[in-house]
């Protein structure tokens, strides 16, 4: 039974196949910043409960578990169930269940809004060599420079394929990728630092919004890149082109591609 310190609320959380108590104060839901605290040994979420009382005080929503094995958290019986690939599966859950707030179905209202054709239109034509910025009066189409008509390297029955299978699935599928990126980044925390040893042809044009994005042309042209992919052979940077160079220049694309494996 969980102890009863003032503002502090008890549930359980199913988590990675184990169910995890977790002692919560503050605000409740996604809203406030949350802090995570996490005990060691001997010890459990209780050892926590000033810095949540303090934490919440200060409209902070603070977040303690009982880990794997303690309190009143489960225990599994097998010894191998207790790897730091666990632990922090266990918390990857936690922090996905503590509901940080991405805000699904927003983006596809928007997108709703315009007609799935003008949508690509106005994607594969936008030409600003910078990241969009999106005022939360303004829509993402408000930041993108293009005109909404088709580019002169897409035909009408290029547009006419992505308008019948976007029709079809929506976009939900591609926005789930972007709202994954932290979980992501948090399940592969074990390979920080790991480099990409295959050999690596990098090509990009030169108006394309990841390109122009600040600290990415540092990073890809003085070693930072390099560094952490050591065989990089080739850095092509294509001039007056932006991010679908696959399909604005697709002879030029095809040739390096083409260059480039017949190496091996």
């Amino acid at each position: 039974m969980a102890a009863a310190v003032d503002g502090v609320r008890h549930r359980t959380v199913e988590a990675n196949g184990v169910r995890l108590h977790v002692a919560e104060a503050g605000p409740e839901g996604g809203g406030a910043p949350t802090v995570l605290l996490l005990h060691g040994f001997p010890d459990l979420w209780y050892g926590w409960r000033h810095q949540m009382s303090a934490l919440a005080a200060r409209g902070f929503r603070a977040v303690a578990p009982d880990l794997r094995g303690y309190g009143d958290s489960d225990a599994p019986p097998d010894v191998s169930a207790y790897t730091t690939f666990h632990v922090v599966g266990d918390l990857v859950a936690l922090i996905a269940d503590l509901g940080q707030p991405q805000e699904p179905g927003v983006a596809e209202a928007e997108f709703a809004r315009y007609d799935t054709k003008y949508v690509f239109n106005k994607t594969f034509g936008m030409r600003k060599p910078a990241p969009p910025i999106l005022p939360k009066d303004k829509s993402f189409f408000d930041s993108l420079d293009s005109d909404g008509t088709c580019p002169p390297w897409l035909s009408e029955e290029d547009i006419s394929y992505y308008v019948e299978k976007f029709a079809k699935t929506g976009f939900t599928g591609g926005f789930n990728y972007y709202r994954c990126m932290h979980l992501s980044w948090e399940l592969s925390a074990p390979w920080t630092g790991v480099q990409i040893i295959v050999p690596t042809k990098f090509i990009v044009g030169d108006l394309d919004i990841t390109y122009n994005t600040p600290g990415v042309q540092d990073y890809i042209h003085k070693g930072g890149f390099k560094a952490s992919v050591p065989n990089l052979e080739d850095v092509v940077v294509m001039e007056g082109r932006s991010h679908f160079i696959n399909q604005e220049k697709p002879n030029e694309v095809s040739d390096h591609i083409c260059e480039f494996f017949s190496k091996f």
